[in-house]
């Protein structure tokens, strides 16, 4: 099972990424930018807009360990954290948690807001088309 515990393995995260605040989502998108990252490495990249305490980022990477986001690795003395999900997964979770939320699971009406009522581009409409496209070509395979 390549190192992880018994713990990290079928972790699930307890809180979905959207209840987390400003810190521990940029936390969380520096690890998956890097792919995996120790919290020195996350400390620099966020200082860069802002100072903050080593110990701070470090409680942030703890916090979203213990809530499944990230799992780490020992490498000598450095713990290596690594993410649990893709970005991909976890917007997939939120998208899911906010249609269930705000159109009671119909992802249909959402489709239509934001087509009817929003302010889409001609390149963002082309864009729904091939996805529309791809989808029912998978969906004949």
């Amino acid at each position: 099972m390549s190192g992880l515990t018994k713990r990290e393995v079928g972790t699930v995260s307890k809180k979905p990424l959207d209840h987390f605040g400003q810190l521990q989502r940029a936390v969380i998108e520096v690890v998956w930018e890097l792919g995996e990252a120790t919290v020195r490495q996350v400390w620099r990249r966020l200082c860069r807009k802002k100072e903050l305490a080593y110990t701070t980022v470090l409680t942030a990477m703890q916090r979203l360990e213990k809530d499944g986001w990230l799992k780490h690795r020992v490498d000598g003395r450095k713990h290596i954290y690594l993410p649990t999900k893709t970005r991909q997964q976890a917007g997939a979770g939120s998208v899911r948690k906010f249609v269930q939320r705000m159109f009671d699971g119909n992802a249909l009406l959402l489709f239509r807001q934001l087509v009817e009522e929003g302010e889409l581009s001609d390149k963002e409409l082309r864009e729904l088309q091939q996805l529309i496209n791809q989808k029912r070509k998978e969906r004949v395979k």
